[in-house]
């Protein structure tokens, strides 16, 4: 017997009920609390319109997207984690440069403390998993959980992440994720062949767009409220989902620039 559809819910189908924010609230609310979790729902709602609409709702939906135990968090790094780490200079040289990743308007102190668990935090995920490698761009990821969650739950949400959507960058060379930029390419062939033979005659490669795709853009939008969105957006989808909306993102522009020159 054929399993029936799952029927979405109303404010996605554009039917006139309670506020759409409102109605999406509490269809997130009834998904956390069903018996299982209705993962299918919190899906939807992180890749529909507006993601997940506030952090305290990601605070809960994240790490039930990404299996995670919330009752089982791994313990605060320790105090030695950074003693003898072969990353220890290279992570605190780029989380020294990160400033502009924090909120304008928070306090110096406030921010330097942050500063300080975000090294610990990625040299503790390092050390958890030393078959992992770290890369530059890794903490413009880390960073964006950390503001969001918490210390704890960015430790597990960055182990599992390390382990699964981001394991092709964390590989001891670069070739993983030159293939996964190389599949650039043959996504825009589909979507544009006009702009995909343009750049190819202009050899212009896929460098371009390594920032986009290991910080998840975290690195490249000014708006930190644009940054969240996408990151719902990436949780709820497959791991290559960063290269097809790097495809896309080229394509939207090209567009722009026409009707611009219009």
């Amino acid at each position: 017997m054929k399993k029936a559809r799952k029927r979405l819910p109303a404010t996605w189908r554009h039917e006139e009920q309670l506020p759409w924010k409102k109605q999406k609230l509490l269809d997130i609310h009834q998904a956390l609390n069903s018996d299982p979790v209705d993962i299918e729902t919190l899906r939807w709602a992180a890749v529909s319109e507006g993601g997940l609409l506030t952090d305290g709702i990601r605070r809960k939906v994240w790490p039930t997207l990404l299996s995670i135990n919330v009752y089982n968090l791994p313990a605060k790094p320790s105090k030695d984690v950074r003693e003898d780490h072969k990353d220890y200079r290279q992570v605190v040289l780029d989380v020294r440069r990160s400033m502009r990743r924090f909120p304008k308007g928070m306090r110096v102190d406030e921010r330097e403390v942050l500063q300080e668990q975000l090294i610990d935090i990625i040299l503790d995920v390092l050390r958890r998993n030393p078959q992992l490698h770290y890369y530059q761009g890794y903490h413009d990821i880390v960073v964006t959980f950390l503001l969001v969650v918490g210390e704890r739950m960015t430790i597990g949400i960055m182990e599992k992440l390390s382990n699964h959507h981001l394991r092709d960058f964390m590989d001891p060379t670069m070739d993983s994720t030159k293939h996964i930029l190389n599949y650039l390419m043959p996504i825009l062939e589909q979507v544009d062949r006009e702009l995909h033979d343009f750049m190819i005659r202009s050899e212009v490669g896929t460098i371009f767009a390594l920032s986009w795709l290991i910080t998840w853009y975290g690195y490249v939008l000014s708006d930190f409220r644009h940054v969240l969105r996408l990151y719902d957006f990436f949780l709820a989808s497959h791991p290559l989902m960063a290269i097809y909306f790097a495809a896309v993102t080229v394509s939207v522009q090209t567009e722009g620039s026409k009707e611009q020159r219009v």
